[in-house]
């Protein structure tokens, strides 16, 4: 299946879930988590949910996260060029939800990619080996270019893996693990 039928396909199964649903399987995603050997790291790169998209609600993993007292980075996004800047979330940042209905950092302290330890990305879909299907603006694929090679990407899904294989090309950046609300998928080695 071709990324653009796979979007649709994915944005109408979201649509489709009732609030509680997202909510339960968010909930159930954030606390299989807990089951990965990530946590001894520092710098957690992570998306806030785009409500109008009804994606991964990351509220629980942020709660996770300062639990552990990691240091969360949030990014802006800049659609002129579809790049993204960081920024370290503290209890001062100010968010200010986009006209593309991302809740974005106003301003605060900036933190280049290569320090980013762990990556949380959103999606709407992957497959068996990693390849995964976004919005189709590279912002993703661009910002995890520019982190250290033993970043950690793990993508969040409501659904499972797609059995056939998705396109991709050259500069489209595969998953290291994808959390579903059912499973852990491991594309490492």
């Amino acid at each position: 299946m071709n990324k653009k039928d796979l979007r649709l396909k994915y944005k109408n199964l979201r649509q489709a879930m009732s609030p509680l649903e997202a909510e339960e399987k968010s909930l159930a995603i954030a606390n299989r988590l807990l089951q990965l050997d990530i946590w001894g790291k520092t710098y957690f790169h992570l998306f806030l949910t785009m409500e109008n998209q009804k994606e991964v609600h990351t509220e629980y993993i942020l709660n996770i996260l300062a639990g552990k007292d990691k240091e969360v980075i949030v990014s802006r996004s800049d659609f002129e060029r579809f790049t993204m800047v960081h920024y370290l979330l503290t209890d001062n940042t100010k968010l200010m939800v986009s006209q593309y209905g991302i809740p974005e950092p106003v301003d605060g302290i900036e933190v280049p990619s290569n320090k980013i330890d762990v990556v949380f990305v959103p999606l709407l879909a992957f497959d068996q080996r990693g390849h995964r299907v976004g919005y189709g603006k590279g912002f993703y694929d661009r910002f995890l270019a520019e982190c250290k090679p033993d970043v950690i990407k793990i993508g969040l899904s409501f659904f499972e893996a797609e059995d056939e294989a998705i396109e991709h090309n050259d500069t489209d950046v595969p998953l290291d693990l994808c959390v579903t609300p059912s499973r852990v998928y491991s594309f490492m080695g």
